[in-house]
């Protein structure tokens, strides 16, 4: 997991100005990342006001390494089935966010999960939850 801190594996993330730094297990299969959102020009309108899709391009990546992190062996996820985002507050541009994805719940085949981006007030931005194929080597 280590190898895909940063860009979580995905040059898109780093592209728009997502990183995902640290990563964990809380409990036996809770996993967790947090991460830093600083968007840039190509996240945005020309208003300077960043696109939902790409709040969703930063939850659903989120969700995706949580639940990555919460799998032994290589054990991974190999799809996102749902995906549910909602915006509540405008992200600007070059402004500092945090973002965290957690699992919600952890089963044989599928994982649900849930990511949000805060403002540096802790204020919601975005949020979203999301159904997770997992592919398991059995």
């Amino acid at each position: 997991m280590d190898r895909w801190l940063g860009d979580g594996g995905m040059p898109l993330l780093s592209g728009v100005g997502a990183s995902l730094d640290a990563y964990g297990v809380d409990g036996e299969d809770l996993g967790w990342v947090a991460g830093a959102f600083t968007p840039v020009e190509l996240a945005c309108n020309p208003h300077g006001t960043v696109q939902a899709g790409v709040h969703a391009v930063v939850l659903d990546a989120a969700m995706n390494f949580a639940i990555n992190s919460a799998l032994s062996g290589k054990d991974r996820t190999r799809g996102t089935l749902e995906l549910k985002c909602e915006t509540m507050r405008p992200a600007m541009l070059a402004a500092a966010y945090a973002v965290r994805g957690e699992v919600t719940r952890l089963a044989r085949q599928v994982a649900y999960a849930e990511a949000s981006v805060r403002d540096a007030d802790g204020a919601l931005v975005s949020r979203a939850t999301g159904t997770f194929l997992l592919y398991r080597d059995a």
